[in-house]
């Protein structure tokens, strides 16, 4: 029995752009990474077409496997093999034909890997290291490798239901995960959602809850992302309406909200450990928003003074910050806009 029988494909062909322009051999491989991947319990539902992409991509990357036959080659932890989310975009651009900005690694590592991390597919090669810490790299589980090198074989299938049998765990530690330390939010509209686990999703909670009431002019949420969950809020056709990009484009923030008064839409980046608005960032989001009938506010959202002033220097000029540890102010890098006395 081929490999090719054997696969459960998704079809991705119709919602990503990306995938459909591929060629046929590298769809057959991002399938087949996926077939894997969920074949060790890794929950697939929910997640966009190209997330999906992603994540193979990133599950490939970390194996450096390029083509169908090369799954017998994949490279683990014992081989030295260990890459950086920098270098899995790199990977991606040179072999995928993927054109990623080098900014967006910290996705790779939110979003992509999370996953696969988080039931110890992949692990991590500086486990010590700070959780938000990107030189740290990843590499594949030596429990795995035979497993993996295996992938096409006639009995891979009832390989993968013995290797599994006893670890329950797999699955186990995902609603665990979320179950345990989930951060609840309160939305303006008054409903509770429930974030997954993670500093970056209590700083995303403070926006909501501490700086859409004080700045925010009534503003609702049309975009709001979890890492394990793909997104909470994602009221595409507003945005659309809006003439806002794509919501599968690499450069969406955190959180998008619209104030109807002011026909502001808010682009609010949560900067725990990365990817504050600096030019680079502000200049690309201002060309994919050139269509947008709405005034665009952008805001670098910091848990503290101490964060902030690590990227202070590589802030954009005509952007906004606020800090969640002094909710009722904000810092306006916009020249003399406020310039002015304040009232006693």
């Amino acid at each position: 029995m081929g490999k090719e029988k054997n696969i459960k494909f998704i079809d991705l062909n119709s919602k990503s752009k990306t995938f459909s322009s591929k060629p046929k051999e590298l769809r057959q491989l991002i399938n087949e990474a996926l077939h894997i991947i969920s074949s060790l319990g890794i929950p697939l539902d929910g997640l966009t077409s190209r997330r999906l992409e992603c994540m193979a991509m990133a599950f490939l990357a970390v194996l450096d496997v390029k083509t169908s036959l090369e799954w017998k080659n994949a490279k683990d932890l014992n081989d030295g093999r260990s890459i950086k989310t920098r270098d899995i975009i790199d990977y991606w651009n040179n072999n995928f034909g993927e054109k990623v900005s080098s900014g967006s690694y910290d996705d790779v590592r939110r979003k992509d890997l999370i996953l696969i991390v988080l039931v110890e597919v992949i692990i991590r090669t500086k486990p010590d290291s700070a959780r938000n810490d990107p030189s740290r790299g990843y590499a594949l589980n030596p429990e795995y490798s035979k497993l993996i090198r295996n992938y096409g074989a006639e009995t891979w299938e009832s390989d993968v239901s013995k290797a599994t049998a006893n670890n329950t765990t797999l699955k186990e530690k995902m609603a665990q995960t979320r179950n345990l330390k989930n951060v609840e939010i309160t939305i303006p509209t008054g409903a509770v959602l429930e974030f997954s686990p993670g500093e970056h999703n209590i700083l995303q909670k403070d926006i909501i809850e501490k700086f859409l009431p004080r700045f925010g002019f009534g503003a609702e949420v049309l975009y709001l992302g979890d890492t394990a969950k793909k997104h909470l809020i994602n009221n595409e056709e507003k945005l659309k309406k809006l003439g806002f990009f794509e919501l599968e484009h690499g450069e969406l923030p955190d959180i998008i909200t619209y104030s109807e008064n002011k026909n502001w839409l808010y682009v609010i980046e949560a900067v725990y450990s990365c990817n504050p608005i600096d030019i680079k960032r502000k200049i690309k989001i201002e060309e994919l928003c050139k269509n947008c009938v709405a005034d665009i506010v952008y805001i670098s959202a910091f848990p503290d003074r101490k964060t902030f002033m690590r990227f202070a220097p590589v802030i954009a000029w005509e952007t906004e910050v606020w800090i969640a540890e002094a909710p009722d102010h904000m810092i306006h890098f916009n020249g003399d806009k406020f310039l002015g006395p304040h009232e006693k």
